[in-house]
């Protein structure tokens, strides 16, 4: 009380200009005086002003002393100054030195306080709406950024899809759009652009100077070439022209064509990059500038679930804030700790749902319903501990015995035996696959199981049976060296891969296997050896491929994306099946060829389902439905195909053989023989012929095309890669999977498989175990080298649970026995 104060409107800031329009327009609205670049000046004074600098300029609106009654006069002299300032108000504090007229008033320093109805930057004047969730949602036009819609990413022209082999020179085509052209234009401009800059066609592309690989990528910039050429009669002709470069000409064929051919052809040399607008961040920028704790929201969803716990530990909040704060603050603690100990907590927040891997994101549900704290609920999980290391599966045991002591029922369809050992009851189906299944073997507690004579699980969890630990370890006969790899989480590390061997990448969930493998490694070899179109992960080099001839990634992607698709057309077999109907008597007399047995041609299909075998019904809003076809009743061919049998079988009937059956049925016929045999030995005797590619399951499809390539003839030197092949087997089944992969590698090949499974570990030649952790704290090579060696390395998770199963630093040659010990003993 007593403080002197004046109410100023600025309504210059910052801004060039004489203003003597202004100050006569303040003149006539009764305003007496002004303050101009800081110097309080009265209206009645001719003020003039240097327009070549800038000014700040508001009007004194009042000047008060404060007192209680002064309340009615503030408000309206506010009102008046946010009038003229447009939502700008400022009070200064005159200058005192306290006391006078026998009143305390305390010392001021002509502090000046900026005030704004609006949110909006005081320097610069930039303004923003209120702050609403919506603003910080990427789904929402009111927060995402305008240039990308919220994608943070937009598909470009990428040089290095352009030349992916730096190594070739331009003779051999190392400019890919134009080696695989048939114009002559290409090879003429070609030609013209070595003369210009005097440079050898059998230069190496990353040995020309930069100057000249800009001339090729972007053009020439309005400088025009000289061309000449001999036409179709052998006369030289020339002619000179511009050249806008291969980058900019694809981007106009891009957005000019109409064509989704010619799209889809130009994107083969396009590559998702960052949207310059937002880096990335999705959001507009004044959702970007909002920051708590001095980080922006795209910060933060930039950090894994476990750094953000940690983050959000430590964020210092004022004692008001964290009252405001606290509900909220709460609630985010609790899901990301969810997350954390369904082992997802090396994923960062921002993660896009379409990179998760099928287990990733089915232990993401389950966090969401730990998090909803539902009672009464009857919860199935279908193998939840896929792509998870024996460290964390105890976290997510311990999860899924939280929400059964909830009061909830959990029930798990489950190979894994760390979650049959922790389970209260176990129903055990079998005693085979397919037809020989369906049938309750065994049920439960797990003693009780394994007392089941029978019982293959069983036999398995009492260590009667076991996968054994081979006798002795093949040694490398090569290695593939990978250079700097720096993709994701990987820290710029070196890594020797074992050629001629199985070798086993193995880690903690989010510690970088599949970006190793998958994203460098495959992509790099596959454009060297296949001239593929692939951008690899960031890396420095790969060498020692002339070691090998060719990659393939045995992948758990569909064989197929319609019915149409089956076992038997994707190995090949449906081919010399159709061939064997062509040539009974029936076909030759009636003079039918391999073609008239096809599902896909018109000829011997079903026209009604055109050899769907079904109707498909479009139920709009709701997923289509497929009844089976009322004229061929699902058999997919007509009535006169039918009548042409084999061994009193038609070709429908065929379709509909499991492969064991098959394999019996075609026995004395080798080309057939072959194909159905690869199948049984991966352990798909079940699995009917003509079962549609779109009901079969990852692991199903993974290895139909692992007997796909097992059924080839053997050529050595190639290298296998596989993402956790034992996704859905029993124990019985890896063994059978270990088997075949065991027979790729004596053929001469290189096996390398991701996994996270114990008995494939243990069985491998090499291990190259990453982590030690998941996420940032990961990506770097924890040991390379045997089971046994890891088993002895500390700090390798790993090898904390092989030390259990075999025996560290053990001789190669000594072979362990005795039952399975629990994982339990491990951890």
């Amino acid at each position: 009380e007593g403080t002197r104060f004046m109410v100023l409107a600025p309504v210059v800031r910052g801004r060039k200009g004489e203003y003597g329009k202004l100050f006569e327009e303040l003149r006539s609205d009764g305003y007496t005086r002004v303050k101009v670049d800081g110097e309080l000046r009265r209206l009645e004074e001719d003020i003039a002003l240097d327009k070549k600098f800038k000014h700040d300029i508001a009007v004194v609106v009042d000047r008060l002393m404060m007192r209680p009654d002064i309340r009615k006069r503030l408000a309206d002299s506010i009102e008046t100054a946010v009038g003229i300032a447009e939502g700008m108000v400022e009070i200064e504090l005159v200058p005192s030195e306290g006391g006078g007229s026998g009143t305390e008033v305390p010392p001021t320093s002509g502090e000046v306080r900026t005030y704004s109805e609006r949110f909006a930057c005081l320097h610069c004047g930039t303004s923003m709406p209120e702050l609403e969730p919506r603003m910080f949602s990427f789904n929402s036009p009111h927060g995402a950024c305008p240039r990308c819609t919220g994608l943070g990413s937009q598909m470009e022209i990428d040089p290095d899809l352009i030349v992916p082999d730096p190594s070739l020179s331009l003779g051999e085509g190392a400019i890919l759009p134009w080696a695989t052209s048939a114009s002559n234009y290409y090879d003429q401009m070609t030609q013209a652009i070595a003369d210009r800059y005097e440079i050898d066609m059998d230069t190496p592309w990353y040995d020309l100077p930069e100057d000249v690989q800009d001339c090729f990528l972007y053009g020439t910039n309005g400088d025009r070439l000289y061309i000449s050429y001999r036409n179709r009669f052998g006369r030289r002709r020339s002619y000179t022209t511009t050249f806008e470069g291969i980058v900019p000409n694809l981007e106009r064929r891009y957005r000019e064509t109409d064509s989704d051919y010619s799209r889809e052809k130009i994107e083969e040399y396009m590559s998702v990059r960052p949207c310059p607008e937002c880096d990335g961040a999705r959001l507009r920028p004044e959702s970007l500038a909002v920051r708590v704790g001095g980080r922006g929201v795209h910060e933060v969803t930039r950090m894994s679930a476990h750094r953000a716990i940690e983050w959000f530990e430590r964020l210092e909040l004022t004692e008001t804030e964290r009252q405001i704060a606290r509900l909220v603050l709460r609630e985010i603690d609790e899901r990301l700790r969810f997350l954390d100990n369904v082992g997802v907590g090396y994923l960062s927040l921002e993660r896009a749902a379409g990179t998760l891997s099928g287990g990733e994101a089915q232990r993401i549900r389950l966090a969401t319903q730990i998090g909803s704290s539902l009672v009464g609920v009857l919860y199935i999980l279908d193998e939840p501990s896929i792509g998870l290391h024996q460290r964390d599966n105890a976290r997510l045991i311990a999860t899924l015995a939280r929400l059964r002591d909830l009061g909830n029922t959990v029930i798990v369809v489950e190979h894994d035996e760390g979650t049959m050992r922790a389970a209260d009851h176990i129903v055990d189906l079998g005693p085979g696959a397919g037809e020989h299944g369906g049938r309750i073997v065994a049920e439960g507690t797990p003693e009780d199981v394994m007392r089941v004579p029978g019982s293959l699980t069983g036999e398995f969890l009492a260590g009667e049976r076991q996968i054994e630990v081979p006798a002795r370890r093949r040694r490398p006969a090569g290695h593939i060296e990978i250079e700097g790899a720096a993709q994701h989480n990987l820290q710029r590390i070196d890594v020797k891969v074992p050629l001629g061997v199985f070798c086993c990448v193995t880690g903690v969930s989010g510690s970088g296997k599949s970006t190793l493998v998958n994203e460098v490694l495959y992509k790099a070899v596959a454009n060297r050896l296949h001239r593929a179109k692939m951008r690899p992960g960031a890396h420095r080099r790969v060498t020692g491929l002339e070691q090998i001839d060719k990659i393939i990634n045995i992948d758990q992607s569909p064989i197929g994306r319609t019915p149409r698709s089956n076992p038997a057309t994707y190995t090949g077999l449906f081919d010399h099946i159709r061939e064997l109907f062509s040539r009974t008597q029936e076909a030759r007399a009636r003079g039918y060829k391999p073609g008239r047995f096809s599902f896909n041609v018109k000829g011997g299909r079903c026209e009604v389902c055109r050899g769907d075998g079904q109707i498909k019904i479009e139920m709009h809003f709701l997923p289509d439905v497929y009844v089976p076809c009322e004229q061929c009743h699902g058999k997919r061919y007509n009535r006169e195909t039918l009548e042409v049998r084999f061994k009193g079988k038609t070709i429908a009937d065929v379709l509909e053989m499991p492969v064991e059956e098959a394999l019996e049925f075609f026995t004395h016929i080798p080309k057939i023989r072959r194909r159905l045999q690869a199948l049984n030995d991966v352990g798909l005797g079940y699995m009917r012929l003509g079962q549609p590619a779109t009901t079969l399951s990852g692991g199903e499809a993974q290895r139909v095309k692992l007997a796909t390539e097992l059924s080839k003839v053997a050529t050595g030197k190639t290298l296998y890669i596989l993402d956790e092949p034992t996704t859905g087997l029993h124990f019985a089944d890896v063994q059978r999977l270990l088997d075949v992969l065991g027979r790729l590698v004596d053929n001469g090949n290189t096996v390398i498989v991701i996994e996270h499974n114990l008995d494939v570990i243990k069985t491998a030649d090499r291990l190259i175990d990453l982590g030690p952790e998941g996420g940032e704290e990961g990506g770097r090579v924890v040991v390379y080298g045997t089971p046994e060696q890891v088993a002895a390395t500390t700090g390798s998770h790993t090898g904390r649970f092989l030390a259990g199963i075999v025996e560290p630093a053990a001789a190669p040659g000594r072979r362990r026995r005795g039952p399975r010990k629990k994982l339990a003993a491990a951890a």
